[in-house]
């Protein structure tokens, strides 16, 4: 009776890990089909910005940005900066934001003794600032690629939204 009681236990737990090694790995494949997916949308028509994405049984958020590699020192800043752009992007979308623009026009002229012609340099700055309330946090890093000739990365954001 004991070897029939090991035997039974032994079978269980086999079982138990190939079905969790079953659904690891197809979590995994999930990820990576929708990661292709978007590769794929992304090459056929580039866009940035965060849509909608609704397959059969899920419902995500994606957050697309891209930066240049000219801009930062190394990789980790790079990637933190993304980080920070997508979250901000998906909390813009999911709870509004006050843009507010200002214009300065600053005339100078310059008066030259020896010509009787009078220079003047219109410069125009521009300052735009956005004020947004709120936080949205686990985005996770779906995939990044390089685009324009390596000029440049691409960086892919989702979250997965509950289904209504």
């Amino acid at each position: 009776m004991s070897k029939r009681i090991t035997l039974k236990l032994m079978l269980f737990l086999y079982c138990s890990c190939f079905a969790v090694n079953i659904t690891a790995q197809g979590f995994n494949e999930d990820k990576t089909a929708f990661s292709n997916f978007l590769h794929r949308m992304y090459n056929s028509a580039p866009f940035e910005g965060v849509k909608v994405v609704d397959d059969y049984d899920h419902k995500y958020l994606i957050s697309v940005l891209s930066l240049e590699k000219a801009k930062y020192t190394n990789q980790s800043t790079i990637m933190r900066v993304a980080q920070v752009k997508a979250q901000s992007q998906a909390n813009t979308f999911f709870n509004g934001a006050t843009i507010s623009s200002d214009f300065i026009i600053c005339t100078k002229g310059d008066n030259q003794k020896q010509s009787s012609t009078l220079k003047s340099v219109v410069e125009t700055i521009e300052t735009i600032k956005q004020n947004s309330v709120g936080f949205v946090n686990a985005m996770e890093l779906l995939t990044s690629f390089e685009i324009e000739d390596g000029k440049g990365f691409l960086f892919i954001y989702f979250k997965e939204l509950k289904k209504e």
